[in-house]
């Protein structure tokens, strides 16, 4: 137990941790107030009209995400996310206070969710490599799947909290609540011991800087393939903010409340997946491609899922799955890379993560008012198995390994700690 939880022995990272999680139930509950305002107060069940507010909050993050990359080796981390959080509460509050006094319009979410977009443009890279100055080097592993559990366990609160905040008053009341909650992290942020802080070298201004990243990542062919499978499933495959909302209203016919229980079942999986990730003292490339076809197996099997009750169940294994991939590939992502290097690599990181979302969003919502949602769910299924085969296959030729041994040691059992399968 004490190896599951050895970060939160550094009293900043209780601190940092804390505010965070206080934040991400805010977060978790303006994600699901947004959809449903869009989805049933502003229209008539539109996944296109989700797809694109979705879209717009992570469009900035394409272009502004490698200068907020280069920006985060050059400044104090803890002082430009001082700024990005209270940029973000602001989009809340001025949204939570436009659904209140009834003037809220389409156009009016469509702004805000882009504004919302460039504070987190420059949040995320910096958010990310902020764990290497708060605990060691070898607490690192620690401290980003402890950052992934207190994210989920926040999910399992806030789509619940968000759903009953919506059936009793409303919408508005979920986004001024997620503005209150930016100020846990703040105070957090202001609280903590600088002294205790081991910051890296700041990157002195210089031409050129965002190219030296780019480069450094091409010459990693460990890192380019994290690149594009992180582009691929997360692009196609986790849209479920939206695919969610659309499985509850337009397939099971149900309300705000089964909606935002929804993502609370999710996390059920996506916690108990951070969890075991904070026991393993390292990654392997194997956790990342196997984490990408089990997510793409378990969402297939989600879309046929006949009622409510059994799409909720196979969400719990959706959760685990996507969870286990995305914690391999950041934690990886982190502890392979020179520090000078982390903070523009973490930013092209969150570039192709986030980025696809303009892309992969609007297309999502689409073919899922087009064709039904258990398409948009097949969708990002058949992309997430043929991207993990793909992966499967380069390791294969360039380890020389055989293709057949790599599946083998996929199984399940084998990516969870002090199990080991047996030859044979």
């Amino acid at each position: 137990m004490n190896s599951m939880f050895r970060a939160l022995k550094v009293f900043n990272y209780r601190l940092w941790v804390a505010g965070a999680f206080v934040s991400n139930i805010g977060t978790w509950m303006q994600r699901v107030a947004q959809d449903w305002l869009v989805l049933t107060v502003l229209t008539h069940n539109s996944g296109t009209a989700a797809g694109i507010t979705t879209g717009l909050q992570f469009l900035p993050i394409i272009f502004l995400g490698p200068y907020a990359g280069v920006l985060g080796d050059r400044v104090n981390k803890r002082k430009l996310l001082l700024v990005t959080q209270m940029g973000m509460g602001f989009c809340a509050l001025l949204l939570g206070i436009l659904v209140v006094t009834g003037t809220v319009q389409l156009w009016h979410v469509y702004v805000l969710a882009f504004l919302l977009g460039v504070a987190s443009a420059f949040d995320a890279p910096s958010r990310q490599a902020f764990v290497s100055e708060v605990v060691a080097k070898e607490d690192v592993p620690n401290a980003v799947a402890l950052n992934s559990a207190s994210f989920n366990l926040a999910r399992l609160a806030g789509p619940g909290i968000a759903g009953l905040v919506i059936a009793l008053v409303g919408t508005g009341p979920a986004f001024l609540l997620n503005a209150a909650s930016f100020a846990a992290v703040i105070f957090s942020l202001w609280r903590m011991r600088v002294s205790e802080l081991a910051p890296v070298v700041r990157v002195p201004r210089a031409k050129g800087q965002i190219r030296e990243g780019l480069v450094y990542i091409r010459q990693r062919p460990d890192l380019l393939m994290i690149m594009v499978l992180v582009f691929m499933v997360g692009t196609f495959g986790m849209n479920f903010q939206i695919t969610n909302a659309l499985m509850a209203t337009t397939v099971f016919h149900l309300g705000p409340g089964e909606y935002g229980l929804l993502g609370s079942v999710m996390a059920i999986g996506t916690l108990a997946a951070a969890l075991l990730a904070a026991r393993r003292k390292n990654m392997r490339m194997l956790y990342i491609v196997g984490g990408a076809l089990a997510f793409g197996v378990t969402v297939g099997i989600a879309a046929l899922m006949p009622s409510y009750f059994w799409y909720a169940v196979a969400l719990v294994p959706v959760g685990l799955a996507s969870l286990t991939f995305m914690n391999a590939c950041n934690t990886t992502v982190q502890l392979t890379t020179d520090s000078a290097m982390r903070g523009r690599v973490l930013a092209v990181y969150m570039v192709v993560l986030q980025g696809g979302t303009p892309i992969g969003a609007p297309l999502v919502g689409w073919m899922a008012t087009e064709f039904g949602a258990r398409w948009s769910l097949w969708l990002g299924a058949i992309v997430a198995i043929g991207s993990g085969l793909v992966a499967l296959a380069m390791m294969n030729r360039r380890n020389n390994v055989r293709l057949r041994d790599q599946i083998r040691d996929l199984h399940p059992l084998s990516m969870l700690p002090g199990i080991r399968r047996s030859g044979g």
